[in-house]
């Protein structure tokens, strides 16, 4: 299972916690993850898709650097979790982060659950 709390900006499974950046309009609710390839760059290759609508796609990606400004991988290392919200509602980790969970969790299958 893999547990992401949007009030304290980590996602956690496999026994460890780590620090999430996220969106004020990231989904709550128990989802199923899928592997999708992306060639948008920034991307590094591929995302964790967990939710769609109409209009948007909600993934867990490599952090998402396309605007060096926003300063997202620094922004991992704040106590604020208000320094946390910068994303359109997808769920960015660092990449070694992200290349465990995909490992660890979504060949597996397991759950995703985002909680505020």
């Amino acid at each position: 299972m893999v547990v992401v709390s949007l009030t304290k900006a980590v996602i956690c499974f496999a026994g460890s916690c780590f620090p999430i950046l996220y969106g004020t309009n990231t989904p709550t609710g128990t989802f199923e993850m899928h592997q999708r390839i992306v060639i948008t760059p920034g991307y590094g290759g591929d995302v964790i898709q967990f939710y769609e609508t109409d209009k948007e796609v909600f993934s867990i990606h490599r952090t998402w650097t396309g605007r060096p400004k926003e300063h997202r991988p620094e922004r991992y290392k704040s106590p604020s979790v208000k320094d946390h919200i910068i994303s359109r509602g997808c769920i960015n980790l660092e990449p070694e982060v992200y290349e465990k969970l995909l490992d660890c969790c979504v060949v597996s299958n397991n759950q995703l659950i985002i909680e505020k």
